[in-house]
Order: C-alpha cells, then structure tokens, then sequence
C-alpha cells in the first residue's frame, strides 16, 4: 500500500514539475519582441521597403546606358538566273549556299531630357523614404496592439482575483451558516441562500476564466504563436503619471505616419517635375561596332563583309501629342494638392485624437486614488462584517452587501488603472514615444 502511495506521489511530483517548467514567464518586452520577429504585417512591410530599396537606383532612372549585343545568322539555298551583255558571264545555277551574319553592340545613353532622371531617382528615394515610415507605423501599431492586449490580460487576471476572494468569503460564510444550523442557531433557509450565492460567483469564476482565455488568444494572435501557448504573465499594471500635454503635442510631427505622408507630398512634386520634362527635347547618343558578312558559292559577289565602329547623336523634339504632356503635368499637379491635404487631414486627426485621449487619461489619474480607497475601504469592510457575522452581530445580507461592495470596487479599481494605461499608450503612440 505504501509502495502504490508513493508510485502516485511521484507522477503527482513528476506532471506538476512539467507544467510548471511548461509555463514560460512573459514579460511585456519579450512579448513584444516576440511579435515584432514574428509579425506577417511587418514582414510584408519589410518586403515593400527591399523593393523600394532595389529600385532606388539610377538604372531604374534611366540615368545609366543601355547596352545590347545582337547577332544573327542565316543560310540559304537559292537558285540563281543571271543575263549580261557579255554571254559567256550568263550565269545559271541551281541550288547555290549562300548565308548572311549579321552581329552588333550598340550602346544608347541619354544626354538631357529636361532633368527627367534626376526627378526621376529623387521621387524613387521618396518612395523608399515612404516606405520605411510605413514599416515603422506598422512596428509601433503592433507594439501598441500588443502591449494593450497583455495589459487586457492583467485585468482579467486581476477581475479573476476579486471574483476568487469573493468566493473565499462565500465559502466562509457557508461554513459559518453550517455550524450554526447544526447547533440549531440558523435555518435551512440561510444554507441554501448561501450555496446559491457561493454556487453564483463559482459560474462567475468560470465566465472570467473563458474570458482570460479568450484574451490570451488574442495577445497569442499578435504574437503569432499557438493560442494554446501556456505563459505566466509577470508585469503588473503601472500608469507613467507624468505626460503632458504640450510634451506629446511638440512630438506629434516625428510620427512616422506624417513621416510617410510628407514623402507623399514629394512623390509628386517629383512627378510634377517628370511630367513637366516630357515637353522638352531628348538627347540620346548612340554607339556601338557593326559586323556584316554575306557568302555565295556563286553570284556576282561571293563575299561581301563591313565592319566598324558608330557614333551619333539623336535628337527629338516634342511638338504636338494632343495635349497629353500638359494634361497629364496638370494632373500631377492636383495630385500633389491631394498629398497636402492628406496630411493636413492626418496632422488634424491626430491632434484631436491625441486631445481626447489625454482627456481620458487626466479623468482616469484624477479618479485613481478615490477608487484605490474605495477599494481599501470596501475590503476592510468585508473583513469586518466576516468578523461580526462570525459573532453573530451581522446577517447574511450584511455579508452579501460588503461582497457586493468590494466586488464592484475591485472591478472599478482595476478598469480604472487600465483606462490610463491604454491611454497612456496611445498618446505615447501618436507622439512616437512609444517604449517597453
């Protein structure tokens, strides 16, 4: 008997040591971490940025030569009928190999296009300016993303703690209530008003722990990892009481999402800039070497061969294409209006969304320490009524209005301390001052 005791303390042992080492600590900066690595958004992003990169070249532009070797090679078979004055040159021949080769390199390099090409690598630098600043707005969404759901996390772990010692003063009092109907003090009535008030926060334990689980799925989401992933959550909610406003206000233009819309704005000026070449003149120059060789077995000329090198100028002139040229200049002129008011729009939207959340963030320090004393008060409350109810100076319903109370300021307590955090997080968010 005692050898199976022992057996079974031992897998008892052994299963309680592997969940524990199963469940990993997460603090904020790994989870974050963890999400900035494994993010499909930024990796998208970061493949938007390679490409930009890659075509921020003068090439691209159209500021580098462009080289090209052809050759070509052709043999025929031809029958040949040829008369002359002379008839012992008359020539008739059937059947008669003759073959053509024909090889070149040849280089072409613009010379001026009206500063096309500078435009050109200025507005494709713009453009991989543009999308890094979308990779770093992507990176501080995600952040702020993942930061407020572990936060959430907290919450409902700290919801979860109000509802658990709660459920330790309903036990408490149900066993109270037991004693007392043994020794004839108390009535069934009483019992079974406590198994259902104990009986209702055991179903409320059960909701909060589908809830936390549901929660951890989302910040496992963000973190792109299994949402069965088992972790302990180590940090704890605490609020930075020491933003103000003008400081976030003076941050608001290095977000990188105006970052992004600024380039917006230079994008098309430089298109302005393309467009407005396109009714100058073009100057190419060519040149290159050329190899030509022509063969017959018979014929007038059996061989005939030209080599050597070229070199020239072209020039073209735009005179008349409908109007497209200024048409499409006009066009990118209003386009280039457009990116200003975007980030003008942008500028405003955010400047009032960071308004309003520091409002909410005031409101939610200000109320703070009420709430941390109505929830000190409201536990030693609890603590009492136990007390007198356990020397029979409080009823059932004393007891129930003290858990009442002490639930309902736990919870207002902790959402409180939440509100000012994901406010904090925002406004450090929208001023680009987000860390972890």
């Amino acid at each position: 008997m005692k050898k199976h005791n022992f057996i079974f303390l031992f897998f008892v042992i052994f299963f309680s040591a592997e969940k524990l080492v199963a469940q990993n600590k997460l603090s904020l900066k790994e989870a974050v971490t963890i999400a900035i690595q494994n993010s499909y958004d930024i990796k998208l992003m970061e493949n938007n940025v390679t490409i930009a990169k890659n075509n921020n070249n003068y090439g691209v532009a159209g500021g580098l030569p462009s080289v090209t070797a052809t050759g070509n090679n052709n043999n025929t078979l031809t029958t040949i009928n040829q008369t002359f004055p002379d008839p012992s040159r008359n020539t008739s021949r059937p059947g008669v190999d003759g073959s053509t080769l024909n090889g070149g390199l040849s280089a072409t390099m613009i010379l001026f296009n009206g500063y096309r090409i500078a435009a050109t690598k200025e507005r494709l630098a713009s453009i991989e300016k543009q999308t890094t600043a979308t990779l770093q707005t992507q990176m501080l969404n995600t952040t702020s993303t993942v930061m407020q759901q572990y936060y959430n996390v907290i919450r409902q772990v700290a919801f979860l703690k109000t509802i658990e010692k709660s459920i330790e003063a309903s036990e408490q009092r149900l066993s109270i209530v037991k004693t007392r109907q043994t020794v004839g003090t108390a009535n069934q009535a009483d019992v079974l008003q406590s198994s259902l008030d104990l009986n209702a926060l055991l179903q409320a334990k059960q909701n909060q722990l589908v809830i936390l689980e549901q929660v951890k799925a989302d910040l496992y989401n963000s973190m792109v990892i299994p949402s069965n992933s088992n972790y302990i959550f180590t940090d704890s909610i605490q609020v930075d009481s020491k933003i103000s406003l003008a400081e976030v206000e003076s941050k608001i233009k290095e977000h990188p999402m105006l970052q992004s819309a600024q380039q917006l704005i230079n994008v098309n000026q430089f298109l302005e800039k393309e467009t407005r070449a396109l009714t100058y003149p073009t100057l190419r120059a060519n040149g290159g070497y050329n190899y030509n060789s022509n063969k017959s077995t018979a014929g007038f000329i059996l061989v005939n061969e030209s080599y050597g090198p070229f070199l020239g100028l072209n020039l073209s002139i735009p005179i008349y294409a409908g109007s497209t040229s200024k048409r499409a200049y006009k066009n990118a002129q209003i386009n280039t209006v457009s990116a200003k008011l975007q980030y003008d729009n942008t500028v405003q939207d955010l400047a009032t969304e960071l308004y309003k959340t520091y409002q909410n963030y005031q409101n939610s320090l200000k109320q703070t320490p009420i709430e941390i004393q109505n929830y000190e008060m409201s536990e030693a409350l609890l603590t009492l009524v136990m007390e007198r109810f356990k020397l029979g100076q409080a009823t059932i319903v004393d007891v129930k209005q003290a858990q009442q109370s002490f639930e309902t300021a736990g919870f207002r307590l902790t959402s409180l301390k939440f509100t000012a955090k994901i406010a904090e997080i925002e406004l450090k968010r929208m001023s680009n001052q987000l860390a972890f």
